[in-house]
């Protein structure tokens, strides 16, 4: 994902310096550019005006010309041979305050061109057209939850520890804490370090916790020679820890209670100094969270107070009302036992929810209901009770339990990109459908709704134009090696440093935003644009599309591509002018 497309690149074309601005109007409506006419900016022509006067070989000159309707400039010496240390840094500083100027002036506009967070993004060109039959998930996805639901399995899993594991009984001292981690993250089983790690499997420095205390930098980089983690020590497929493999990543949005318990118990047993295996921690965790979904407790605790756990705003009867009225199929595939969907859906929907349903599978065990060929389907009454006989139809009206896609796939003849699933975990719900049944799919993703609007936050509008700004300019004047300049240029990296880290913290203070690591896309955002074709909030953004609508990707361009829109571009890609170490004065 582009949180928000703003780039500011230098392009040079005939020998003239264009500062170009490109922002992004997302409504669901086209790419919006700024006017032309206004991309070549006072800034621009005044570098242009520098770096002309420099190749001419001009001792001095005028660094920055009057403009029209400008306020008169300084004349500055140019860096010659004979240039003190003194007037390169006074050059390159005039540049930073008037790039800064120059950039901070957009700001305005591009707070007005904010994204609407009901948007479907595109990860591959995708028609509605073309889609006969929807399938969806339940929970995360046809069902959402209050935050009243993690600190309860939090809850239930800390007391499960206690009595069932023999843990402390001082861990009950410990609370659930909302906004402590993002969904994503991984965790080292043998080190009990949660962190977040890039795309390119780099982890991000100031994300490492042991506990609920960060872990110094030194520290990391020690522990595992650098940032890198390598691919025989990341999680399996589906994000698991297993076969060797050390670390776990947590994907759905039921894991972040797991993962706070984890940082929770590993904290009790370091403030007491208890020597303890990691691993066995881990495992227990695992188990304790396991037996609040396995045993019904959690089922259970929802059905006694529906209000008070489910979130009704999702308009989730209103998207399936509009498609059934469309005439598509629809079914439901999830994990969860058919009292407690029928429960939720009675609530959510209405008691004529399965009148709108062709199919509905629960208690599936996905990701296995996709690879599994040997589990049967089985058919099961409202009140549970389980039937032996062969199924050799899917029925309307009818429950079935486990089976397997292959078999779906056999009884229904859905196959293929006339489907469209949706599911909020990327792995267990989308990621076989697209890999190996050419299934459209898309992913669930609450938290996007909360990070678009912090995106479009004045407050971090500025800090994003600025960051941009202030990068491409370090990666132009880095080529200046003399101690003035290179003192200048650190500083505005501390600067570049500082800003990063604001970034990350108007997200989460401990892991930052769930789709970035600083400006590389996060693992989890990796895997998102692999397995899902759209993204969105929630599926009621379905209700600002009619269904002869094509989702469009952005095309972002390759490093190597010229860019067609203004996009940023590297240095050195382009034939950008720099001001030589050692010029020859004319007269």
């Amino acid at each position: 994902m582009t949180p928000l497309s703003l780039y500011l690149c230098s392009l040079l074309k005939k020998n003239k310096l264009l500062i170009c601005y490109n922002y992004l109007h997302t409504h669901g409506t086209p790419l919006h550019l700024v006017d032309r006419a206004a991309r070549k900016t006072r800034l621009a022509r005044l570098l242009d005006m520098n770096f002309r006067a420099v190749f001419r070989g001009r001792v001095t000159g005028k660094v920055l010309a009057q403009q029209s309707g400008a306020k008169n400039y300084r004349e500055a010496t140019m860096c010659t041979s004979s240039a003190s240390g003194q007037d390169m840094t006074n050059w390159l500083w005039s540049i930073y305050h008037e790039t800064k100027k120059q950039t901070e002036a957009l700001i305005p506009v591009i707070s007005k061109n904010s994204v609407n967070p009901n948007t479907i993004f595109a990860n591959n060109e995708m028609s509605l057209h073309d889609i006969e039959i929807y399938g969806f998930d339940y929970d995360y996805t046809l069902a959402f939850y209050s935050r009243h639901l993690h600190t309860l399995i939090f809850n239930i899993a800390r007391d499960i520890l206690i009595q069932e594991h023999r843990y402390p009984e001082g861990l009950r001292e410990y609370e659930y804490i909302p906004n402590f981690v993002v969904r994503g993250l991984h965790y080292d089983v043998q080190k009990a370090l949660l962190m977040k790690i890039d795309a390119f499997h780099y982890i991000q420095l100031g994300t490492v916790y042991r506990g609920l205390h960060p872990v110094p930098d030194k520290e990391v980089i020690a522990m595992y020679d650098g940032c890198h983690v390598p691919l025989e020590n990341m999680s399996d497929f589906y994000g698991k820890s297993s076969h060797g493999h050390t670390m776990k990543q947590f994907m759905d949005i039921f894991s972040l209670p797991e993962m706070n318990l984890l940082c929770c118990v590993n904290d009790y047993f370091m403030k007491h100094n208890i020597d303890y295996e990691p691993v066995h921690l881990y495992k227990d965790v695992k188990a304790a969270i396991g037996d609040v979904h396995v045993k019904g407790i959690m089922y259970r605790a929802v059905e006694a107070d529906m209000e008070n756990y489910i979130s009704y705003g999702e308009q989730t009867h209103a998207v399936l009302k509009k498609l059934y009225e469309d005439g598509k199929k629809m079914f439901l595939i999830t994990n969860s036992p058919f009292d407690f969907v029928d429960r939720g859906m009675n609530y959510i929907v209405g008691k004529d929810w399965r009148d709108l349903f062709d199919i509905v599978i629960v208690q599936a065990d996905k990701p296995g209901f996709f690879n599994d060929r040997r589990k049967p389907f089985r058919r099961v009454t409202d009140k549970g009770v389980l039937h032996w006989d062969r199924i050799h139809k899917l029925e309307k009206g009818k429950i079935y339990k486990q089976g397997n896609l292959y078999e779906f796939l056999r009884l229904t003849g859905w196959r293929g990109s006339k489907v469209l699933y949706f599911g909020d975990h990327i792995y267990s719900d989308l990621a076989d459908l697209t890999l190996k049944h050419g299934w459209r799919t898309g992913a669930i993703i609450p938290e996007l709704r909360k990070e678009i609007k912090i995106m479009n936050t004045e407050q971090y509008v500025h800090l994003m134009t600025w960051l941009q700004g202030l990068t491409g300019l370090i990666e132009h004047m880095q080529v200046h090696r003399d101690p003035a300049s290179q003192s200048v240029v650190q500083e505005w990296i501390k600067e570049r440093e500082a800003m990063r880290s604001q970034t990350k913290d108007i997200f989460n203070s401990q892991f930052g935003s769930l789709f970035r690591t600083y400006h590389n896309p996060t693992y989890f955002s990796r895997r998102l644009s692999r397995f899902a074709d759209i993204y969105m909030a929630s599926l009621s953004c379905l209700l600002n599309y009619d269904f002869q609508h094509t989702f469009f990707p952005r095309r972002t361009p390759l490093q190597h591509e010229s860019p067609f829109w203004p996009e940023q571009t590297s240095a050195g890609a382009l034939k950008m002018p720099f001001i030589p170490h050692r010029t020859t004065t004319e007269e």
